[in-house]
C-alpha cells in the first residue's frame, strides 16, 4: 500500500505544524502545533480542524515547542482517543508548556474582560488548564532506542538537536518510508549537541525556517556582552524575549559566561518565565542531552533570581536600576514579557533584545523591522528603547546546516517536501536542493496531499 501524506500546516509559516500520515493501516499525525503570526494564521487555531480527530490512531510529536505541540488540547476536545508518542524529555517539556500556555490564555481572557479589551462578551481562552490536563493524560514515551511500532508502522525518533528531546521521526511501512526532520539544531549550538544524520528515507520533509539565509559569523555571547554592557552604561534594563525552552537557557549559559569572564559587570538576571525556571530544571536533569557540565548547570542556577510569582513580576517593572530580564514569549505573541515591553520600552535608557527569529506577522517581526510603536493588551505603545538582534543564538540549523544534514542521509529520496518556512525561505531552500543536490523538491501547499508509492 502507498503512503499518504497530508500537510494541515507549516505551509507557507513556520507555525502549526501538523503532518497527516497514512501508512501500514494507521492514521498518524506527525506535531499539532498552534499556528502564530499573521491573523489568518491565528485564526485557524479556533477554526474546527481540518480534519477527523476521532479517526487518528496515534499522535508523533517531534518536540514540545508550542508551533509543534500547542494544539493538542484542541485534538482532544475535537474527540482524539489516542496515544501521543514522544520522547520523555520531551513529554516532560510538553507538561511544562501546554499547561503554561493554557494558564497564559486564561489570565489574558480574564485581562480583557476586565479592562473591557475584547471585542467578544466574554472573552475565552482558547483551551483550558483541564483541557491541557486531558491531553496530557495521553503522553507516552518512547523507549531509549527510539523505536516504535503502531499495527504494521514501524515509528523510529532520532535526536534532531534544536531543544532538549527534539527529535526527527522516520515512518516506514516495511517498504517504503517517509522523514520528517522536525525542527533541526545546529552543530555548533551553545547548548545542543547536533542532529544525528545518516537516516535513510525514501521521501523527507524537510524545514526551512533558516532555508534562505545563513547564520552571522559572529560570536552571539560577544554580541550580547556589548548589548548588556552599553545599555548598562547608560543605566537601563536589557528586555529579552524569549521563548522558555531552548532559547532561555542558551542565553543563561550566554550570560553565565560573560560573568565568569568578567565581560559585562555584575548586574542581577532575572528569569521572569515559570515556565522558563521549569524548563531549565529539565535541562540540569537531562544533562546527558546536551552540551553543559553539572559545574555549569550550577552556576546558572546561581547566578539566575528566578521570579515566579505575579506580584514579584509586577515588582521588576517598579525597578529603575541596570538588569537583564528575560521572559516569554520569544516572538513577543504573549506571556509576561509584554507588560515589561509596555513598562520599559518607552525609555531609551533600555534595551529590547531579539534574540532569534520573528515570524511574519509578531510583534517581534514589527520590532524588528523598526516600527516606533507596537499594539499591547488593545492599546498602542511607543517604543524609544534601542531595539538590539542578535542572530547567532537561534537554535536552527541555517541553510547550509540543512543542506549538509540532507547531504548526509543515507540515500538520496526520491522527493523531498519543504515545509516550516516563510515563502521566501522555503522556495530558496526547495531551489538550492535542486541546484547543488540535484533532488527532486517542492514546497507543499496548505491541505495538499501526495501519494508516496
Amino acid at each position: 500500500m502507498p503512503i499518504d501524506v497530508t500537510f494541515y500546516g507549516a505551509t507557507g509559516t513556520v507555525t502549526g505544524s501538523r503532518s497527516l500520515v497514512d501508512v501500514g493501516g494507521q492514521r498518524l499525525l506527525v506535531d499539532c502545533g498552534l499556528f502564530q503570526g499573521y491573523k489568518t494564521l491565528r485564526e485557524r487555531n479556533w477554526a474546527e480542524l481540518p480534519f477527523d480527530a476521532r479517526s487518528l490512531d496515534a499522535v508523533l510529536l517531534t518536540h514540545a515547542h508550542i508551533d509543534h505541540s500547542g494544539a493538542l488540547p484542541l485534538l482532544m476536545k475535537a474527540g482524539f482517543k489516542g496515544k501521543i508518542w514522544a520522547t520523555a524529555a520531551s513529554a516532560e517539556l510538553a507538561e511544562v508548556l501546554l499547561l503554561d500556555t493554557a494558564h497564559l490564555q486564561e489570565e489574558e481572557a480574564r485581562y480583557r474582560n476586565r479592562h473591557g479589551k475584547t471585542k467578544h462578551q466574554p472573552a475565552e481562552p482558547l483551551y483550558t488548564q483541564d483541557d491541557a490536563h486531558k491531553a496530557l493524560a495521553h503522553l507516552h514515551r518512547v523507549g531509549s532506542d527510539g523505536q516504535l511500532n503502531l499495527g504494521d508502522a514501524q515509528v523510529e525518533f532520532s535526536p534532531a538537536g534544536h531543544i532538549l528531546g527534539a527529535s526527527s521521526i522516520r515512518v516506514s511501512d516495511g517498504e517504503r518510508s517517509v522523514l520528517f526532520s522536525g525542527d533541526l539544531g545546529r552543530d555548533d549550538d551553545l547548548v545542543m549537541l547536533p542532529p544525528q544524520t545518516g537516516q535513510r528515507a525514501d521521501w523527507v520533509v524537510v524545514e526551512s525556517t533558516y532555508g534562505d539565509r545563513l547564520h552571522m559569523d559572529l560570536d552571539p555571547i560577544e554580541q550580547l556582552g556589548d548589548i548588556v554592557r552599553r545599555t548598562a552604561a547608560r543605566g537601563g534594563v536589557v528586555i529579552i524575549p524569549a521563548f522558555a525552552v531552548g532559547r532561555t537557557q542558551g542565553l543563561l549559559y550566554a550570560l553565565y559566561r560573560l560573568k565568569q569572564a568578567g565581560a559585562i559587570p555584575d548586574l542581577p538576571v532575572m528569569l521572569d518565565s515559570p515556565m522558563g525556571i521549569k524548563a531549565t530544571g529539565l535541562y540540569e536533569r537531562h544533562n546527558h542531552l546536551h552540551r553543559l557540565s553539572d559545574e555549569e548547570c550550577a552556576g546558572i542556577r546561581h547566578m539566575t533570581r528566578f521570579v515566579s510569582s505575579v506580584d514579584d513580576s509586577k515588582a521588576l517593572m517598579r525597578q529603575r536600576y541596570p538588569m537583564v530580564v528575560i521572559a516569554g514569549s520569544g516572538m513577543v505573541t504573549g506571556g509576561r514579557v509584554l507588560h515589561h515591553i509596555a513598562n520599559f520600552g518607552t525609555h531609551p535608557r533600555n534595551t529590547i533584545v531579539l534574540s532569534g527569529f520573528q515570524a511574519g506577522g509578531t510583534r517581534g517581526a514589527d520590532l524588528a523591522a523598526g516600527a516606533k510603536s507596537i499594539k499591547l493588551f488593545g492599546e498602542y505603545v511607543s517604543i524609544r528603547a534601542e531595539v538590539a538582534q542578535i542572530e547567532g543564538l537561534s537554535a536552527h540549523a541555517d541553510q547550509t546546516g540543512l543542506l549538509d544534514w540532507l547531504k548526509g542521509l543515507g540515500q538520496p529520496p526520491r522527493q523531498v517536501f519543504v515545509t516550516h518556512g516563510e515563502p521566501h525561505a522555503a522556495d530558496a531552500l526547495r531551489l538550492r536542493i535542486k541546484e547543488q543536490l540535484g533532488w527532486s523538491a517542492r514546497v507543499p501547499d496548505y491541505r495538499e496531499t501526495f501519494r508516496l508509492a
